[in-house]
């Protein structure tokens, strides 16, 4: 029995839509870094929390943690980061066909980071976007830019991972501040001829929301500002409440140790599965910088032979949430230059909760 054609929907049913070609593979081309100049000490750490230099490395592997100071922006991070990347891919900001920023510290909810970064790169009229997945979301940020760049959608993209974490931190807070750094991480996405980014495994688990996140909301913040109109005499206390009610970052530790270390470990499997290859391929190790012992368990359970190199930038940056993994990739790459071309398992995870997980080659 003969067929009968496709029905046509529209008007001109001569019409027939252009897409973009596709391309089969993609690669990281280039990776660039920038850290805070100011170097906080586990002692300094001590003045604000009722610690010890000995009790913060054996629980972290932290010895110190870089921040950036008052006068240095998310954006001014992010900037130099881009540019080292930039460089090391041999493109201009002028071929970029996409900027994406992972951060959760930018101070403007709306316009985006990443318009301002393109605008200064030079990108115009790049598509420009922020993505907010906390320490996956440099993950979440390849997975975007391999899915352009092999669309067609963009020939070459630029994925940033950048966070000012002491902006939203309170010094006092045993939970998590201790912990935190200022930086961000930069890699150019582009085409490949060989097979350069396996699948992406990334996920969520929304039933543990509230295990990493902020104290407030910026809606309690405003409740005060009403208040402070409608009772002008209060204004003292009012501006006193609004300190309280900043919101800054916490976490239950001991859920997200457990969920990283357990299910972590089984998503990193994942990848490497997604990628048809086994742990024994590896060269390099390149997990989220949240905690020394979290790397630790995971090298264990995912049961890496000894010649993979393992990231552990933690000790003297802290944990930058999504500028972690490329920040220790760069340094992987300046220590170990001989690692470049060489396959990477990177994983991200942290506040949502979320994940996101690549074997890469390294640029």
């Amino acid at each position: 029995m003969a067929r009968r054609p496709p029905q046509r929907t529209g008007t001109n049913v001569s019409a027939v839509l252009s897409q973009n070609s596709p391309r089969e593979y993609t690669r990281i081309m280039g990776v660039g870094a920038a850290r805070g100049d100011v170097i906080v000490t586990n002692e300094d750490v001590c003045q604000w929390i009722d610690s010890s230099d000995e009790w913060i490395q054996k629980r972290t592997g932290i010895v110190t943690r870089r921040r950036a100071d008052a006068e240095t922006s998310l954006v001014d991070l992010a900037e130099t980061a881009s540019r080292q990347a930039l460089e090391n891919a041999g493109i201009e900001g002028s071929q970029l066909g996409a900027v994406i920023i992972s951060t959760v510290t930018s101070p403007y909810a709306t316009p985006s980071a990443a318009s301002a970064l393109a605008h200064r790169l030079e990108a115009t009229p790049a598509p420009a976007f922020d993505i907010s997945a906390a320490c996956a979301g440099y993950c979440y940020g390849v997975a975007q830019a391999d899915a352009l760049v092999k669309s067609g959608a963009a020939e070459y993209v630029l994925v940033v991972g950048a966070e000012k974490l002491s902006d939203i931190i309170d010094n006092h807070e045993r939970t998590i501040s201790f912990l935190l750094g200022d930086g961000a991480g930069a890699v150019i996405v582009g085409p490949s001829d060989t097979p350069g980014i396996g699948p992406s495994v990334w996920g969520s688990d929304g039933g543990k929301w509230d295990a990493i996140g902020m104290t407030h909301s910026m809606l309690d913040l405003r409740d005060v500002a009403v208040q402070a109109e409608e009772d002008p005499a209060g204004d003292a206390m009012v501006a006193g409440t609004e300190a309280k009610l900043w919101p800054t970052l916490r976490q239950d530790g001991q859920t997200v140790f457990r969920w990283a270390v357990w299910g972590m470990a089984k998503e990193a499997k994942r990848a490497l599965d997604a990628a048809g290859i086994t742990a024994d391929d590896l060269s390099v190790f390149l997990p989220h910088q949240a905690n020394m012992r979290i790397i630790d368990e995971m090298v264990k359970q995912l049961k890496l032979p000894e010649t993979v190199a393992v990231a552990r930038d933690i000790a003297d940056t802290g944990n930058t949430s999504a500028a972690s993994i490329p920040l220790a990739m760069h340094r992987m790459l300046q220590e170990r230059p001989e690692l470049s071309g060489t396959l990477a398992l990177q994983i991200g995870f942290g506040a949502g909760l979320v994940f996101g997980a690549q074997v890469i080659v390294l640029p």
